[in-house]
């Protein structure tokens, strides 16, 4: 079989010289991310390697020395130590992270996501407009569940887009926004918003053994009506059936936020007996999610795979233990583009996708100023994999 990597025709001359920086929320999967890139350019046959134009292709690293230090008072600057000039250069945050801390005043201080937009701010400023080109990699999109204005509130996530591009940013690229259409703030630059349905169908066929994928014994399920773009994509490339649950909620209330969820009315072909796949884009408090899986359970459903982008479990794992000890869910498949606890690492229920060599591709590819059209639409990779399971080769 054809490596993907010896398949990409990378001929054309980069951009500028391809640099790295992840900040320290990003630390772990930019490392990753690197890796790749290094072990690809080291091994790519490229007659035009050594010419002036290829300048800086081949590194042993190509992360950035950067570092934000912090006042007492809890301000802070950022610093580049290296030479960015003319660079093509690629900034990754994770503005989730909420296990780094600093000091203020004496008190510890963990890192909310306004804390890491800034400090991102920050590292876009001490580039001082020097570089050729900067791309944003941003998986979970920063106030992107404040996506539309229902009523007099700020638009957070327009506003955030519109900063970077006024700041000098060419191009956003993040996974699973929660509405897509966030990129109207800023119709004139780079937006992608990258779904990693191939990771997850990956994760579970490595993970189940026994799997039939065929719309007799497997099902995909929306929790609401927001997600059904992914379930019909997921159920679409499989060949299965598809269904999805309404939240019926109480409009004359607000708690936490938001409106309380009265019931789950679901719409959909009968259950039963069947594997069913729960998609969304992500695990907050996992509420919602988890009441889903009961439903699906009352209506005699087989096992229970849920599919998240983010595995943000605001409210602890708690719930999620009590879950798979009754049997309801079987496994929890989120990404590695958020922080994760070791906590969360360790549990049975738990599969970890790895997304750091599909970021690598995409960073790659976008340096020679190419098309990455087939990474955004996995089918192909998603029909070969299936494929390969059903043979018995995975």
């Amino acid at each position: 079989m054809v490596k993907r990597e010896e398949k990409r025709n990378l001929e054309s001359i980069p951009v500028g010289s391809l640099r790295l920086i992840a900040l320290q929320s990003c630390s772990e999967l930019g490392k990753k991310v690197d890796s790749y890139l290094v072990k690809w350019r080291t091994e790519r046959e490229n007659e035009h390697k050594t010419s002036l134009a290829f300048a800086g292709y081949q590194r042993d690293s190509y992360l950035l020395n950067t570092k934000i230090p912090r006042f007492g008072s809890g301000e802070a600057k950022g610093e580049i130590l290296e030479s960015v000039r003319g660079s093509d250069l690629f900034i990754m945050v994770d503005v989730c992270n909420y296990s780094l801390t600093y000091s203020m005043s004496g008190y510890e201080n963990h890192m909310s996501p306004d804390d890491h937009f800034s400090d991102l701010k920050r590292i876009i400023a001490a580039v001082g407009g020097k570089a050729r080109r900067i791309t944003v990699i941003m998986p979970f999109l920063y106030e992107s569940r404040q996506h539309r204005r229902t009523s007099r509130e700020s638009l957070d996530c327009a506003l955030a887009l519109q900063e970077l591009v006024k700041m000098g940013v060419d191009n956003i690229i993040t996974f699973d926004a929660h509405d897509p259409r966030v990129q109207n703030a800023i119709p004139l630059n780079g937006f992608e918003t990258v779904q990693p349905a191939y990771q997850f169908i990956k994760g579970l066929l490595k993970n189940v053994k026994d799997l039939k994928i065929d719309a007799d014994h497997m099902m995909v399920i929306s929790p609401d009506e927001g997600g059904m773009g992914r379930a019909i994509y997921i159920a679409n490339v499989l060949g299965l059936d598809m269904g999805m649950f309404y939240k019926r909620r109480d409009y004359t209330r607000i708690v936490n936020g938001r409106n309380p969820i009265v019931a789950h009315e679901f719409l959909g072909s009968n259950v039963e007996g069947k594997d069913v796949i729960i998609i969304d884009d992500m695990i907050s408090s996992g509420e919602s999610m988890l009441e889903v899986a009961g439903e699906l359970k009352k209506r005699q459903a087989n096992r229970i795979f849920v599919f998240s982008t983010f595995g943000l479990f605001t409210n602890g794992l708690e719930k999620f233990d009590d879950f798979y000890q009754k049997g309801i869910i079987t496994k929890v498949l989120t990404t590695n583009l958020v922080y994760q606890p070791e906590e969360l690492l360790g549990k049975e229920w738990y599969v970890s996708c790895d997304m750091s060599k599909y970021i690598a591709y995409i960073i790659d590819t976008l340096n020679h100023d190419s098309s990455i059209s087939d990474l955004l639409v996995p089918n192909e990779r998603i029909q070969s994999i299936v494929n390969r399971y059903m043979n018995g080769e995975l």
